[in-house]
């Protein structure tokens, strides 16, 4: 079977939407994504999906623990395992 050069695979489409995702797909690529995703109901999902876990964590508020305190919680807590040993 010969290959289309316009509709792509599933998988291929999957590809391109998360090169999509971080900026790296060409017009091309995103063409034959635009293609893909006008028919495709399990590509469309994915890509909302996708587009949907990229909001959450480009939007998520995490604090983290400098490294300095994770020490000092560190040394207490072998500090207090040390005592009940």
């Amino acid at each position: 079977m010969k290959k289309s050069f316009l509709f792509i695979s599933c998988e291929e489409a999957k590809h391109i939407c998360d090169k999509s995702q971080y900026g790296e797909a060409t017009g091309w690529e995103r063409i034959k994504l635009a293609i893909r995703l006008s028919w495709c109901r399990v590509t469309r999902a994915y890509s909302n999906r996708n587009n949907k876990l990229t909001d959450v964590i480009e939007h998520a508020e995490v604090n983290c623990l400098k490294n300095d305190e994770r020490n000092k919680i560190k040394q207490l807590f072998e500090e207090e395992l040390a005592k009940h040993q």
